[in-house]
């Protein structure tokens, strides 16, 4: 595999996690996301924006929020229907590799 397709794969798998991450805990800090994921704060922050800009998640501010959460991270209709074709490629990325490696075994 080339270096490009390389990035987008692993581009494709930090957004699913970020989105999954999203639809179980809405009210996350930036830092609670990036330490629950193992990113750094830039790293969450650029994946946030480009999310942000390919129309799957919106990002509400409440600065008057007595918990001191300051956003509040919304999937779209489209960030829905995305995780879901994520979290599908997945799947057959994973059984793809159990097979093979059940092939391996049976060697």
């Amino acid at each position: 595999m080339n270096g490009n397709i390389l990035n987008i794969m692993k581009d494709d798998q930090d957004h699913f996690n970020v989105l999954r991450q999203i639809h179980k805990k809405k009210e996350s800090s930036q830092r609670e996301l990036a330490s629950e994921l193992g990113f750094s704060l830039g790293k969450l922050n650029y994946v946030m924006k480009a999310l942000q800009e390919k129309g799957l998640i919106k990002i509400e501010n409440f600065k008057n929020n007595p918990k001191k959460v300051n956003y509040f991270y919304i999937l779209t209709p489209k960030g829905i229907a995305t995780k879901t074709k994520l979290t599908i490629n997945f799947m057959k990325r994973k059984i793809k590799e159990y097979e093979e490696l059940k092939k391996e075994i049976e060697k």
